[in-house]
């Protein structure tokens, strides 16, 4: 199934879900925001939010500095 991940498109298996995406990203050890159709996921709800074709995914990361 195709979604688009910050613009670029990707395939994914069906039934993938954000936390699975994280995952295929190398990023599911990593603090992110994850937001699908303009809507906030919380983390909370990564592991039951399935994406569908046509999603759009944004993913940002957290950068600290000093």
């Amino acid at each position: 199934m195709r979604i688009v991940v910050n613009n670029t498109e990707r395939e994914v298996p069906e039934g993938c879900t954000v936390l699975a995406l994280l995952g295929l990203l190398d990023l599911s050890n990593k603090r992110v925001a994850v937001e699908v159709n303009t809507e906030l996921a919380t983390r909370a709800e990564w592991a039951n939010w399935t994406l569908h074709g046509g999603d759009r995914v944004e993913v940002v990361s957290f950068v600290g500095g000093g």
